[in-house]
């Protein structure tokens, strides 16, 4: 994480635009300080990544919260076309007081160049194939698939500097650390399966989320501990060892694959503030 730091400071000079992707259901937990210091007063467009799984109600929040301190963001779904087109016009908006300086001059604008930056697993790599309609960077369900900068032409005017993952310097609680597990920007072998999807269970349980109720057939009025609903769903699913004991390791790898996979329905763990931070 250090040397990839490095490696965006001594970049940073050669881009026009910074693209930050996040979480959108964690818009301030997966944005990292340490690349905001790094970037020098270089123009930056937050892209809030995986809109189609947060709550509607609460992305209208934090885009209020952020129009108050006039930062550029745009919540984005990597496989929606109309986002994906919205993410391009925003970018060339960006740099049209620096195109026109040269327009005027009679001379072709060169290329813009974009950095993107991000945590771990917030689709990076997802938006970049998406762009260029083909598989030019790597993807994973995973944290840590691209593992150096890349330049990667998306046009006659538009290049892009991919970077690898850079986790924050800190993470400040317990719950904001469950949240970065819970949206694999951290490596579920660092704090266990079964604790993630614990967490994941017991906040779907609290917002009674209807997609979770229904995927397992569960009672919505009943309220256990999230072990033991583990347990009842891993009934419901068939995930038994051999003798007929409920297999617990693996319905919780298989509760964390239908949550990623966004078959669990819509959240939002962070909450705008009331005061003004920042991320």
């Amino acid at each position: 994480m250090a040397k990839a730091l490095k490696d965006v400071r001594q970049k940073i000079s050669k881009v026009d635009l910074v693209l930050e992707v996040r979480d959108a259901r964690i818009p301030l937990a997966s944005g990292n300080i340490s690349l905001e210091k790094a970037l020098n007063q270089k123009p930056r467009l937050i892209v809030f990544n995986k809109a189609n799984l947060a709550e509607k109600a609460n992305i209208k929040l934090w885009r209020n919260w952020f129009a108050e301190r006039d930062d550029r963001i745009l919540f984005l779904d990597a496989f929606d076309a109309r986002s994906l087109k919205m993410l391009s016009k925003m970018a060339r908006a960006v740099m049209q007081q620096k195109w026109q300086k040269f327009i005027k001059k009679g001379i072709q604008p060169p290329p813009l160049r974009m950095m993107l930056l991000g945590i771990p697993n917030t689709g990076k790599s997802t938006i970049i194939n998406r762009l260029t309609k083909r598989k030019a960077a790597g993807t994973g369900d995973r944290p840590g698939v691209t593992r150096s900068q890349e330049w990667i032409v998306l046009g006659r005017d538009l290049e892009l500097l991919d970077t690898p993952g850079i986790m924050p310097p800190r993470i400040d609680t317990e719950e904001q650390g469950l949240w970065l597990c819970a949206i694999h920007a951290i490596k579920d072998e660092i704090v266990g399966k079964e604790k993630v999807a614990s967490f994941v269970v017991k906040y779907l349980q609290q917002i009674a989320s209807p997609d979770f109720i229904n995927k397992y057939s569960l009672q919505d009025s009943e309220v256990i501990e999230s072990e033991e609903l583990i347990m009842q769903i891993g009934s419901k699913l068939n995930c038994r060892k051999k003798g007929g004991e409920i297999d617990y390791a693996k319905t919780c790898s298989q509760i964390l694959h239908d949550f990623r996979s966004g078959l669990l329905g819509a959240c939002s763990f962070e909450k705008p503030p009331k005061e003004k931070i920042i991320p």
